[in-house]
């Protein structure tokens, strides 16, 4: 995603990207998230009933943001984050940051993952690493 791109093109990549991590099965929610905490552009599987409200989603989504942030101050020491899991009982959460959105997935709890990781980091491919570095 160049800095030259309008509106309408990050709206496409956004889309395009969420269609294609939705080829994997085990994902329910995924989404990018602004530095504010904000959802930029979301999709939830079709027969997912949310755990939480829109308002409890929020705080989830301030949160994450927050979480991102503080973790760049160890980039200089150990390098940039990849991604972030977190295995709950009820399902699978992980952040990949990029320079300037988040991208969050939840996934269903028996997930491998390290698998969905690699192939979420093949999805993002290009942008991911031109966006937080390789």
């Amino acid at each position: 995603m160049a800095k030259s791109m309008s509106e309408e093109q990050k709206e496409v990549f956004f889309k395009e990207k969420l269609d294609e991590i939705f080829t994997e099965n085990e994902i329910r929610f995924a989404g990018f998230i602004d530095p504010d905490g904000n959802l930029i552009k979301g999709k939830i599987r079709k027969d997912i009933i949310p755990f939480e409200n829109d308002e409890e989603q929020r705080k989830i989504f301030r949160e994450l943001a927050i979480r991102v942030a503080t973790r760049v101050k160890f980039d200089y020491s150990m390098g940039r984050v990849k991604y972030s899991a977190s295995r709950r009982e009820k399902l699978v959460m992980m952040s990949f940051p990029l320079k300037k959105v988040i991208l969050l997935i939840t996934a269903e709890p028996n997930v491998n993952i390290d698998r969905l990781a690699y192939k979420i980091i093949q999805i993002l491919g290009k942008e991911w690493s031109e966006f937080f570095g390789k």
